[in-house]
């Protein structure tokens, strides 16, 4: 079972030392660390949960790590233009000494958009802006000067100096739109992550990839591909009786979404369920934490789950 497995940790209701703790017992067993990009809890309860902000919270990840990868899934690009998130970029891949990819939306939580002044326009035209956000960030992190007059985005003569550390900083697309965001994960992603969707769909998500890589003429399996799961894990009924009630407390109407993309059940049934996303395509499997969880199964993640995962990929 070949698959890199990651904690994609939101930073809310956590102390800062709570959230450097966790990092770096993420660092010892995982290969990936993420944040996410938001200003308001998530999901949204009106600006009542204490969180920390998107790029200062990474590079404060980026110091406090030294062997995971790390990133943020995603950042929306309608919160910062793309000479700026270049330059975002290039610093946390320097401070974590080349172990930063980027990710890229078109986002999601209007709710926080709208109480911080950010215009949340229809969806379509976020993806237009995502659509031309993409390959000008990746000019801006690899010409010497970047001149683009486009719809949403202009830069004129721009350097992003620094380079990268790497000679080719990952851009990962989030998202699970097949008809534009998928294409543009085919198009011009090094990896496409989705979240919260179960075994089935995430293989027929990949098909409509791998379809989509046909068209613009790229070799489907140069794009990596991970799932977000919602952390459900359990040691026992009472536990995951408990969780599934936190769940739908806090999701509402879209909690049997986010359940049904779940890692819940005992470690038995989340190493079963790791294997499903693998079978069905997964390059990486990550799983979403939002505090508070129970400290039992988080212990049961990282000493049970994940060296059996590991066992079973050596083989």
């Amino acid at each position: 079972m070949a698959v890199a497995l990651g904690v994609h940790l939101g930073q809310q209701n956590l102390t800062m030392d709570e959230l450097r703790a966790l990092w770096r017992r993420c660092d010892q067993s995982m290969d990936w660390i993420s944040a996410w990009d938001h200003f308001y809890e998530a999901p949204p309860q009106g600006g009542t949960v204490p969180h920390f902000e998107a790029v200062a919270t990474l590079a404060a990840l980026a110091c406090e790590t030294s062997r995971a990868r790390i990133g943020c899934l995603v950042f929306y690009v309608g919160y910062r233009n793309p000479g700026q998130l270049a330059k975002v970029a290039t610093t946390l891949d320097h401070l974590s000494h080349g172990r930063f990819e980027l990710g890229l939306g078109a986002g999601w939580h209007e709710w926080e958009a709208r109480a911080y002044g950010y215009e949340f326009p229809a969806v379509g035209r976020r993806l237009d802006m995502l659509e031309e956000a993409v390959p000008l960030i990746r000019r801006l992190l690899t010409e010497e000067r970047t001149t683009h007059q486009g719809e949403w985005f202009r830069t004129e003569d721009a350097s992003c100096l620094p380079p990268p550390v790497q000679p080719r900083l990952p851009i990962w697309i989030g998202g699970v739109g097949e008809k534009r965001t998928l294409r543009i994960a085919a198009r011009e992603a090094d990896g496409w992550n989705a979240a919260y969707v179960p075994p089935e769909e995430f293989r027929r998500l990949n098909q409509v990839l791998d379809g989509w890589c046909d068209k613009e003429g790229r070799e489907p399996s140069t794009v990596r591909r991970a799932i977000n799961l919602q952390f459900m894990l359990a040691v026992d009924d009472k536990s995951a009786a408990r969780i599934r009630t936190q769940l739908d407390e806090q999701w509402g109407a879209m909690a049997p979404r986010v359940m049904a993309g779940g890692l819940a059940g005992t470690p038995d049934e989340a190493v079963e369920r790791i294997g499903e996303y693998v079978g069905a395509g997964a390059d990486a499997v990550n799983i979403a934490l939002r505090a508070p969880w129970p400290p039992e199964a988080l212990d049961a993640w990282f000493d049970d789950v994940v060296p059996r995962v590991r066992a079973a990929a050596a083989g």
